[in-house]
């Protein structure tokens, strides 16, 4: 099994800066993407940025590209979501993703991912 523990989150006014982390464990933790999804109330959750296993490069959806980055640190097996010039359409609880592979392909479904995180809230007033 794995584990996905997240930190950070918060509430912050528009234009503003949150980070976002989320470390993996376990001991069938292997090759993997990581990234994270956003659900906000009454809508579907859906998929943010996740960052490819082998190339190191991440994926973003169109709504954040330019304004949040994820890094990661393989050594902790943590990643890390900089959020800048967050908009009152952020608002959302933000999920940690995990998917073990063996290739860097990454898809966009939340159906893909093996493992989740808890959950964290980021509220952006306007």
């Amino acid at each position: 099994q794995v584990q996905l523990v997240e930190s950070g989150g918060g509430l912050v006014q528009a234009g503003g800066s949150l980070r976002l982390s989320c470390a993996a464990s376990g001991p069938t933790l292997s090759s993997y993407h990581m990234g994270y999804f956003r659900q906000a109330p009454g809508k579907e959750r859906e998929f943010v940025v996740a960052i490819r296993r082998f190339s190191g490069t991440p994926l973003y959806a169109d709504s954040v590209a330019g304004r949040f980055t994820l890094s990661r640190d393989s050594a902790k097996n943590t990643v890390y979501l900089q959020m800048n010039n967050l908009k009152p359409e952020d608002t959302a609880v933000y999920y940690c993703a995990l998917k073990q592979t063996n290739h860097d392909t990454i898809r966009t479904s939340d159906t893909y991912y093996d493992y989740w995180g808890q959950g964290t809230q980021v509220t952006v007033s306007s």
